[in-house]
């Protein structure tokens, strides 16, 4: 436990990953740690032919999927790499590991009438409503997690320009934009409902029934509550914005580069998987591409072509 009580320091103070990160990291460790436990087998003393009996009890036992799996070997394989460099160990015994293919699933998303329908269901004349209306606004207009959108301050919004300063992954900043959509909910919001809802003079622009700080948490209730009053038989979260976000650009027309700084990844192989194309926009190509889509419109063209 010394061992990984030290790892889980080094990750916090000089990674600086997320609470979430080192959560997942530590819960992973634990597991395995606990397999060795049953095994009779010292945490520093593992080969090879151990971690393939890892790997079979936890497709084969636990059940975990590919990306599941994937994870909790990449958290391992960290965990050696630091016993490694610490001369606790000779080699990182799961350097030579493959990690199994991840399930592939195309991101979901909303479509254009769907959005409408969430949006027109905020109640705009309560100070929650505002508020409510605010955060799908956002969601959609900038992509940010849900993590970066609680912990926007207002003062990290330039309403000149409609950009926000947002803090992401690793504590690296970056600037988003905002439309003017989300600029109309932003303007009512801030000179109406927030001036209600804080009552403990909070810096952070989106706030709580009690003007407390809004978690995570409270945004994924908001959008359960929102998707209930509509006709949607869909599932929400703040991460699907985030997909309809990314999906709807490159629908339009948007680069995959300029997608990738807009989502604030890491590495445009991160946005790769949002090049699906979508069925309405197959047949908007469709229907403006091929010469009998429309019989009035393109008849002329189409004989023209025939002669």
């Amino acid at each position: 436990m010394q061992y990984l009580e030290e790892y889980i320091r080094y990750l916090t103070y000089e990674k600086q990953y997320s609470k979430y990160t080192v959560v997942n990291y530590e819960s992973d460790i634990l597991e395995f740690m606990e397999y060795l436990g049953q095994e009779g087998i010292s945490l520093l003393k593992i080969d090879y032919s151990l971690i393939r009996g890892y790997l079979s009890y936890l497709f084969n036992e636990k059940k975990d999927n590919n990306t599941t799996v994937s994870r909790k070997i990449s958290s391992l394989r960290g965990f050696y790499k630091y016993l490694s460099n610490h001369g606790l160990i000779k080699n990182n015994p799961f350097r030579l590991v493959s990690l199994p293919k991840k399930n592939k699933h195309l991101p979901k998303y909303f479509y254009y009438n769907e959005l409408e329908e969430l949006f027109n269901s905020c109640d705009t004349k309560t100070p929650l409503g505002q508020r409510d209306e605010l955060i799908l606004e956002m969601l959609y207009a900038t992509g940010v997690r849900v993590s970066e959108l609680v912990n926007i301050q207002v003062a990290d919004i330039n309403t000149y320009d409609m950009t926000i300063k947002i803090l992401g992954k690793g504590n690296k900043e970056r600037i988003v934009s905002f439309g003017e959509y989300a600029k109309d909910a932003l303007d009512l919001y801030i000179s109406d409902g927030r001036k209600t809802l804080n009552t403990k003079n909070s810096n952070y622009l989106f706030l709580n029934h009690i003007g407390g700080h809004l978690t995570t948490r409270g945004v994924r209730d908001i959008l359960n509550r929102i998707i209930k009053k509509t006709s949607l038989d869909k599932n929400i979260s703040p991460h699907m914005l985030r997909h309809t976000f990314a999906t709807h650009l490159i629908n339009e027309g948007c680069d995959l580069l300029a997608v990738s700084e807009l989502l604030g990844h890491e590495s445009v192989s991160a946005t790769q998987i949002y090049t699906h194309v979508t069925t309405d926009h197959l047949k908007d190509v469709y229907f403006h591409t091929h010469p009998r889509a429309y019989i009035n419109e393109n008849e002329d063209k189409y004989n023209a072509n025939k002669e």
